[in-house]
């Protein structure tokens, strides 16, 4: 069961991904999602897997972005 922590942490998480009003380009973007993600990992919220989980979503989202830019 995820706690209130873990719920909050991946809708925040989520918002950042998705949000395309938020005012940062494709490499910020990316930096903040990885650091989220080893934020939640320190802080206990997320684990090891978890973190993974969130980093290869970030890498597939900031690679598409990368993609759609060159094209």
């Amino acid at each position: 069961m995820y706690s209130e922590a873990k719920m909050l942490a991946y809708a925040r998480w989520h918002e950042l991904l998705t949000d395309s009003e938020t005012l940062m380009d494709s490499e910020d973007r990316y930096d903040e999602l990885l650091k989220l993600a080893d934020e939640y990992r320190c802080q206990g919220i997320i684990d090891r897997s978890e973190r993974n989980t969130l980093i290869e979503i970030a890498t597939a989202a900031y690679a598409r972005s990368v993609a759609d830019l060159s094209k």
